[in-house]
């Protein structure tokens, strides 16, 4: 359906509030899936331990993870490494002050984590099914070293070192415009786990030529490609004139009609009395607790499913102003992969309204909006309608708890 597939599920751009205790959730599936997000919010494997110095490695790149007060500047000079390099390699100056447990990719590969740099295991994370490449291992860590003085070979009964194994996560460059909610949609990965894995704080806001971890075993990127060009129909088979469907015979010319005999004529239905209706019945009682005001005059064509559904679809005419259903602050305008504009609006009380289906957007970050202040107007569709919700942390609520 149309529809379907325009809606985002809002679970939006939240990530960006900073003044929010926790990060949110806010995963915009496509709607074929009818804003179930269950199998996206599947287990998701754990950031790997990195050793004493912080460095987490993988056969195909290392990370180090920050540690408090880190700056490119002093993991520059804990790993040995140019800051400048790792500085431009990470789109950051060298002496901006990262984030706790914030990723930092490296430009090249330093010595591996070992028992000697605080790491249970030797050498790279390896996929569990995977053939372990120990030539190449040993032959990085003798051209690291330089020239060795001979050891003692060891005892045939030692231990060997032991191998920590798990799938390597593919390493996402942002690139500008990009979020970590588009991202979070272009892998299916919930934004929660971007962000524990990546360290990115309750803000959830990346930069341009940040590298991400995205942990989810086996993911690829997905391929953008040129919409497929329609596929031609082949010709219908050809026949000879008069060879087709058989023309039927009209009726004669030599045959008069039959004579019409005027149908009796229907008589007039009786008007039954007005039923008395009596004392008008008491209207419904509105929302006592109401702070809200509906963003579009419209029917309820979707209404709130917990897990399935994290508002209400309004259906309203297309170009209808869109409102805002409180007094706030506009904490994010974005859009999703194809284009359909998003905005958020933060309350108070830590109350959060969320807009999709977009279109014309008259709003931007950061601005202070009125109760009932247009905000763009209703996007074009079959149906046409705007996507409302209401969120109190990583939490959706139903809206009709808050509309009059």
């Amino acid at each position: 359906m149309t529809m379907m597939k325009q809606v985002l599920i809002t679970s939006v751009a939240f990530g960006l509030l900073a003044a929010c205790d926790k990060p949110f959730d806010f995963d915009l599936r496509d709607m074929a899936k009818g804003f179930d997000t269950s199998d996206a919010v599947a287990a998701m494997p754990s950031r790997p331990r990195p050793d004493d110095r912080g460095v987490i490695s993988y056969p195909n790149y290392q990370v180090v993870v920050a540690k408090r007060d880190d700056t490119i500047t002093t993991i520059a000079s804990r790993l040995g490494l140019n800051a400048a390099e790792l500085a431009s390699h990470n789109g950051i100056g060298a002496d901006v002050k990262l984030r706790r447990d914030e990723l930092v990719a490296l430009p090249k590969r330093v010595a591996e984590p070992s028992p000697a740099t605080g790491a249970a295991q030797t050498g790279p994370i390896q996929p569990a099914t995977g053939t372990l490449d120990v030539a190449a291992i040993a032959t990085t860590a003798l051209d690291r070293a330089g020239p060795q003085t001979p050891v003692a070979t060891a005892p045939m009964n030692a231990t060997a070192p032991v191998v920590q194994t798990g799938s390597e996560p593919v390493q996402h460059k942002v690139a500008r415009g990009e979020t970590i909610f588009s991202i979070s949609r272009l892998y299916n990965v919930p934004v929660k786990s971007i962000a524990d894995w990546n360290g990115v704080g309750p803000e959830l806001s990346v930069r341009e030529g940040q590298f991400l971890l995205i942990p989810a075993a086996g993911q690829t990127a997905p391929v953008r490609t040129a919409s497929a060009a329609p596929v031609a129909t082949p010709p219908a088979e050809e026949t000879a004139p008069g060879a087709g469907s058989q023309t039927p015979v009209p009726p004669s010319a030599s045959t008069p009609l039959p004579d019409e005999t005027p149908s009796a004529p229907i008589p007039a239905a009786s008007v039954p009395q007005a039923p008395d209706l009596g004392t008008p019945a008491a209207q419904p009682a509105t929302n006592a607790n109401a702070t809200l005001a509906y963003p579009v005059q419209g029917s309820i064509i979707r209404a709130y499913a917990a897990g399935r559904n994290e508002g209400i679809d309004i259906g309203a005419p297309a170009g209808t102003s869109v409102k805002s259903a409180a007094s706030g602050t506009v904490a994010a305008v974005t859009t999703d992969t194809s284009g359909v504009a998003i905005v958020v609006i933060k309350h108070s009380g830590g109350l959060l309204t969320v807009y999709t289906n977009l279109d014309g957007v008259t709003v931007a970050k950061g601005a202070s909006v009125s109760k009932g202040q247009s905000i763009g107007k209703v996007r074009a569709g079959d149906p046409s309608f705007v996507h409302f919700e209401v969120r109190r942390g990583l939490t959706s609520a139903d809206p009709a708890d808050f509309l009059p």
